[in-house]
C-alpha cells in the first residue's frame, strides 16, 4: 500500500467518525385516502378520549346501577348510578376468584392441590355442592364449582386454605381492592351473602373484572362452561349466567343474588377483538338482569370496535445509526398497540411517525428511538415508543480502520 493510499484511508476515517449522521425523519400515511367530515372525526375523538361517555340512564335501563367498559382499554362505554354502594351477592366471588388465581400464579397453588373442607364450610348456606368435611377437592374442582355453581362452600374452602381463615382472606380482598382503586367497596365476607357493610359499586365490579380477565385470561375455560360434573359425574353443575348458553361470544363472568341486594351480574363478552363487561345491579328480576346486560352488550358491539394496529416487539423499520460497528438496528414498537374507536371510523386514522435526531451508537436494547403516534383529525389518540431490538457498539478508531482498511482492499483488487 502506498503513503497516498495510508492518507486516504486517514481521511475517510475522520470524515466516517465525525460527519455521519442520522437526519430527522418524520412520515405520516392513513389507513385510507377516504376523507371524512369534521363532525365525524370529533366523535371518533371523543369516544376514544371518554368524553361521551353517557350518564343519565339513555338506554333506560331497569336496575340501580350500571356500567359497560372495554377490557382492553378500561373505557367507560357506558354509565349510570355507578358509584352507589350496594349489595353484591355473589358477584363478591369476582374477587374470591382472582386471589385464588393469584395464588396459581404465583406457585403457592397449583390446580392439583388438595382442598379440605371445614365444618364452617360445610354448613355454608345459600348456592352450594355440598361439600363434605371427609372428602377432599383439587383447586381445579373447586374452581368450577365456584365460577359455574357460584358453590359458597367451596369458596369458603379456599378462602381457609389460602389464608387460614375467612377473616384473613377477607383482609387479602379489601387489599386487593384498595391496590385496584375500588374505593367504593368493602368486603365482609368471600361469598356475597348478606351483611351489613358488605357493599361495592358496579364500577368497581367491572375493575375487578377486568383484572380478573386481563390477568388471568383463562379462567373463561371456567367461567364460560355452561354445564359439567364433579364426583365422577355424580355432581351436576349447570351455570348461573345464562349469558353463556345463550348469548354469542360471552366468556363469563358472575351472576349474583339474594332477597336484599337482587339480582346482579357482570356480563363480559368478545366479539372481533373487542372485549367487553357489562355489569348490572340490583335488577329486580333474574330475566331482566340477563335482558338489561345483553342490551349494553349489544350497545357496544354495534357502536364500537377495537382495532389492533400491532404486538409489542414488532418491527417498524431499520432505523440508521452513525458512528457504529452496525449501520443501523431494528426499530420495534414497545408495547401492543390497539384503539378503541367508533365503529366503521378506522380509516380516519393515521400514523406518524418521529424519529429521534442523530441517533449515534453505542445503542442499548430497548432504548428508546422515537415515538408513533395515533391521531384522529388533530386529536392524539395513543403515543407509543419505537426502542431498538439490539445493542450496537461505538466504531473506535481500531475497529473504523479494519472496515476502512477491507474496503479499500476490495477496491483494490
Amino acid at each position: 500500500m502506498t503513503k497516498k493510499q495510508i492518507i486516504a484511508i486517514f481521511i475517510s476515517c475522520i470524515i466516517l467518525f465525525n460527519s455521519i449522521s442520522l437526519s430527522y425523519n418524520e412520515y405520516i400515511w392513513s389507513v385510507s385516502s377516504e376523507t371524512s367530515s369534521n363532525l365525524e372525526i370529533e366523535t371518533a375523538a371523543s369516544i376514544i378520549k371518554g368524553e361521551n361517555v353517557e350518564e343519565n340512564n339513555s338506554l333506560n335501563l331497569e336496575c340501580g346501577s350500571a356500567i359497560l367498559i372495554e377490557q382492553n382499554t378500561g373505557r367507560i362505554l357506558y354509565s349510570y348510578n355507578v358509584h352507589e354502594q350496594l349489595r353484591p351477592a355473589s358477584v363478591t366471588k369476582v374477587m374470591s376468584i382472582l386471589l385464588i388465581m393469584e395464588q396459581i400464579y404465583t406457585g403457592k397453588l397449583t390446580y392439583e392441590t388438595n382442598i379440605s373442607c371445614s365444618s364452617k364450610a360445610a354448613s355454608m348456606g345459600g348456592s352450594q355442592i355440598w361439600l363434605d368435611t371427609t372428602e377432599k377437592l383439587t383447586v381445579d374442582e373447586m374452581l368450577r364449582a365456584i365460577c359455574i355453581s357460584s358453590a359458597n362452600d367451596c369458596v369458603m374452602a379456599m378462602a381457609e386454605h389460602i389464608a387460614g381463615t375467612e377473616e384473613g382472606f377477607v383482609q387479602l380482598m379489601n387489599e386487593k381492592a384498595k391496590q385496584l382503586g375500588m374505593n367504593d367497596t368493602t368486603f365482609k365476607n368471600c361469598h356475597g351473602l348478606d351483611e351489613d357493610g358488605h357493599v361495592t359499586s358496579s364500577y368497581d365490579i367491572s375493575l375487578m373484572s377486568r383484572e380478573l380477565l386481563t390477568k388471568y385470561p383463562e379462567i373463561t375455560k371456567y367461567t364460560s362452561t355452561y354445564m359439567d360434573s364433579l364426583r365422577n359425574g355424580k355432581s351436576e353443575l349447570v351455570n348461573t349466567n345464562k349469558l353463556v348458553r345463550n348469548y354469542e361470544g360471552c366468556t363469563g363472568l358472575k351472576t349474583g343474588s339474594t332477597s336484599l341486594a337482587l339480582f346482579n351480574l357482570s356480563a363480559s363478552a368478545t366479539r372481533d377483538d373487542l372485549s367487553l363487561i357489562a355489569v348490572i345491579m340490583k335488577a329486580p328480576t333474574s330475566k331482566i338482569r340477563f335482558n338489561e346486560a345483553q342490551r349494553l352488550l349489544d350497545y357496544g358491539f354495534n357502536t364500537f370496535e377495537y382495532k389492533q394496529f400491532s404486538i409489542g416487539g414488532d418491527k417498524l423499520k431499520d432505523v440508521n445509526v452513525s458512528k457504529g460497528i452496525g449501520t443501523t438496528v431494528e426499530g420495534i414498537f414497545e408495547n401492543n398497540v390497539g384503539i378503541l374507536i367508533q365503529k366503521g371510523q378506522a380509516n380516519q386514522i393515521t400514523q406518524s411517525v418521529i424519529l429521534e435526531e442523530n441517533i449515534s451508537a453505542p445503542i442499548v436494547e430497548g432504548q428508546k428511538l422515537g415515538e408513533v403516534t395515533y391521531s384522529v383529525g388533530d386529536e392524539n389518540l395513543l403515543t407509543v415508543n419505537i426502542v431498538a431490538k439490539d445493542n450496537v457498539k461505538k466504531m473506535n478508531m481500531f475497529t473504523m480502520l479494519i472496515k476502512l482498511y477491507t474496503k479499500w482492499g476490495n477496491l483494490l483488487r
